[in-house]
């Protein structure tokens, strides 16, 4: 089992800060850590120096990644940068080596430096988008960045390949992973949802490399420009597109969560919808028979919210607890409610995506 967050940052502070310097040439550097967030599975740092551009360094220490996992997200970043994406690059080490890799005491620690993407995360600035200019020219970059990223995805041939969702999302991991207290309905659910998408087509056009997790806080914006810049895919698979669509969709609830009037909310959705989609579609095509598909992508990012819960609680050792966030999914999941229940009575605009109980 892969040792404590805590155990590995004080390993770090100690042996790997040092050690990372050296391999890297980071010697005139200062070196400041990005707090975790919930479940975070990596240490991460900013390098500075004074009229340098900033680097961040990634090290992975839990076991549920292989070598060959890093190389062949590090690969697929090198090839989007190479090739015109919007993406922190990696930098190799003195070594020439994209990742590098150091044991301490049967511990193995995967290390990897970045470019620190121009700008900064929407939370950063308060989620106020740049000044005299209208927040749907950030919606339609927000498809531009993500439509560039998909078209290039589909000519991609990678010499490491990374995993494929089935490879990690199937019937006997969620038997695995799923707790016994949870009702076999929610099982069945899980399960059905796969089923759908095995019957979905995977050529190319549909189906090659996802960020998996794109969203307004695995990306900066230039706020001198608009230009987004993405990192953090250490979620990285091959996937539908329409995941990564979806989880679009799921993101642009926030300006409009709190709206009480659910017309209102369906109304910004479509428009906030049409205009990322304008931007992706400038980008590469998207079949209006995956598109119709958006409904199960959306109950396929419930999948994924679910398994994380699971796979975190797991990670520090905690049993599961079935909070008002994960309770509303899952009975968004039991009673087949589209859309994560947004324009449905379950919802409400004071507590946005929890569900108590006792009040309904």
């Amino acid at each position: 089992m892969s040792i404590t967050y805590q155990a590995a940052a004080a390993t770090a502070q100690s042996l790997l800060l040092p050690a990372i310097k050296r391999l890297y040439g980071l010697e005139d550097y200062s070196f400041s850590q990005i707090p975790p967030h919930d479940g975070g599975r990596n240490l991460v740092y900013t390098c500075h120096k004074a009229e340098a551009q900033d680097m961040v360094i990634r090290i992975s220490f839990l076991d549920d990644r292989s070598k060959d996992d890093f190389l062949g997200e590090l690969e697929y970043i090198c090839y989007l940068h190479e090739h015109g994406g919007s993406v922190s690059n990696v930098i190799h080490s003195k070594n020439g080596r994209l990742l590098e890799e150091i044991q301490h005491e049967g511990q193995v620690f995967f290390i990897c430096l970045f470019e620190r993407a121009a700008g900064k995360q929407l939370a950063e600035n308060h989620y106020r988008y740049r000044d005299g200019a209208p927040l749907t020219e950030y919606f339609y970059n927000c498809g531009k960045t993500l439509g560039k990223l998909h078209q290039l995805s589909k000519a991609y041939k990678p010499t490491c390949r990374r995993y494929d969702f089935f490879d990690k999302y199937n019937k006997t991991y969620i038997e695995q992973i799923v707790p016994d207290f949870l009702s076999p309905a929610v099982k069945e659910k899980l399960f059905r949802i796969l089923e759908q998408l095995q019957g979905l087509n995977r050529h190319s056009d549909h189906y090659g490399m996802v960020h998996f997790d794109y969203s307004d806080g695995n990306y900066n914006i230039d706020y001198d420009n608009g230009q987004i810049t993405v990192f953090d895919f250490d979620n990285s698979c091959f996937c539908w597109y329409m995941y990564d669509l979806a989880g679009l969709w799921g993101h642009g609830v926030g300006w409009i969560q709190f709206e009480k009037d659910v017309n209102k909310r369906m109304k910004f959705m479509e428009d906030y919808f049409e205009t990322v989609l304008d931007g992706y579609r400038s980008e590469t095509d998207l079949d209006d028979a995956m598109l119709e598909q958006l409904p199960l992508f959306i109950q396929t990012t419930i999948l994924e919210n679910m398994i994380d819960a699971f796979e975190v609680a797991q990670q520090n050792g905690e049993q599961v607890e079935c909070d008002e966030a994960l309770l509303y999914l899952i009975k968004c999941l039991e009673e087949d409610i589209p859309y994560r229940g947004f324009f449905h009575d379950i919802y409400s605009f004071e507590a946005p995506f929890q569900y108590e109980e006792n009040k309904r």
